[in-house]
């Protein structure tokens, strides 16, 4: 077993006081792999430590909110039986490091996040802010982030089919090297055909459905809630690669899947993977989940526990099917060139057990 060095915790963003909690919860020390799921978990990106006391001072209750913050993303009610539901998220560290696949997955990602609730989406937006293009010192770079950020939202966006109706862009010095790139989706979905990311039904059936898992974005929920400097350019490994063709498959199938009525919860892989999809669709439910990651779809060999769990490779769903209809979902996603396998099951309790 891996020793735990200060080194190894600080590379996981992690404070001492944050190691010594997880002693505190565990009764013990953690091993290399449950380090790391503790890492994505509590980074800013999944667990907004640090903005959550801004974000509940917004309004989130009305009589048309159908579905406030918790779940993958809003749905408001406008009126004879049809709702939108829409997400808003920041890309900004990823789009530092690599400009064009940071802006095109953070539009992937809420894509993915509309469509997770039954919603076609149908017009995407973003606001963007960089640094000034003469600046005397990182015009250069300042440029260079601008022009693949434009063409990574472009590219996705049009390779999906979904439009970019509207966005806004400010240029200002606090901005050099420190983009801020925001993605907004929108889309449309029956008031009595919404889904949610919840693990329910003891000894349902888990799936995990989309595109292999590999080794690009290990560590992208906790790259992106740190400091932009020198060595974060050093990270682009960390930066999610998108397939904008694969997902428009993914969405077709997915909304093909949920017309059967065979799926009881899903959940998309976005930032810290399939550890962030499984927890949080158990905590939904009160649940706990066991997962077998021999049986994850991988397209490079020899990954490791560590790896699959925190990987961000793109265009994947975790979907909680209904007993005995796990066989029609898989036919679903494999007619749309997709694999989707059973990798576990969801029991009674509140843990999640990996083998």
């Amino acid at each position: 077993m891996t020793q735990i060095t200060p080194e190894i915790r600080s590379q996981h963003n992690l404070t001492a006081a944050e190691y010594d909690k997880i002693k505190e919860i565990m009764g013990r020390e953690p091993n290399l792999t449950e380090l790391g799921v503790f890492s994505v978990m509590w980074s800013e990106h999944c667990s907004y430590k640090s903005s959550r006391v801004h974000l509940k001072r917004l309004p989130t209750t009305g009589p048309r909110v159908i579905v406030p913050p918790g779940e993958n993303a809003g749905v408001i009610d406008i009126g004879d039986d049809w709702c939108v539901a829409f997400k808003v998220e920041s890309h900004n560290h990823p789009s530092f490091i690599e400009p064009f696949q940071g802006a095109a997955t953070g539009v992937g990602g809420i894509l993915r996040d509309v469509f997770t609730m039954g919603a076609r989406p149908v017009a995407a937006m973003n606001s963007l802010r960089f640094g000034p293009l003469d600046d005397p010192k990182y015009g250069a770079r300042n440029r260079q982030i601008l022009k693949g950020c434009v063409e990574g939202i472009g590219h996705y966006g049009n390779c999906f089919g979904v439009p970019t109706i509207g966005g806004e862009v400010a240029f200002d010095e606090s901005y050099s090297l420190n983009p801020l790139v925001n993605a907004f989706a929108l889309g449309l979905v029956r008031k009595d055909q919404i889904f949610f990311g919840k693990a329910e039904g003891i000894g349902n059936p888990v799936l995990y459905a989309g595109a292999k898992t590999g080794r690009d974005g290990i560590h992208g929920a906790t790259m992106a809630s740190a400091e932009f400097d020198d060595e974060a350019l050093e990270k682009r490994p960390t930066v999610q690669v998108g397939d904008p063709f694969l997902e428009k498959l993914l969405l077709e199938a997915c909304l093909e899947a949920m017309r059967s009525g065979a799926i009881a919860g899903i959940q998309d892989m976005g930032a810290a993977g399939l550890t962030s999809s499984s927890v949080e669709m158990a905590a939904r439910a009160g649940t706990g989940l066991e997962l077998d990651l021999t049986l994850v779809p991988q397209r490079e060999t020899g990954m490791t526990a560590y790896e699959m769990l925190l990987s961000e490779s793109q265009e994947r769903m975790l979907i909680v099917a209904r007993k005995g209809r796990e066989r029609e979902l898989v036919e679903i996603f494999n007619k749309w060139d997709l694999d989707a396998v059973v990798i576990g099951k969801v029991v009674e309790g509140d843990r999640l057990k990996i083998f």
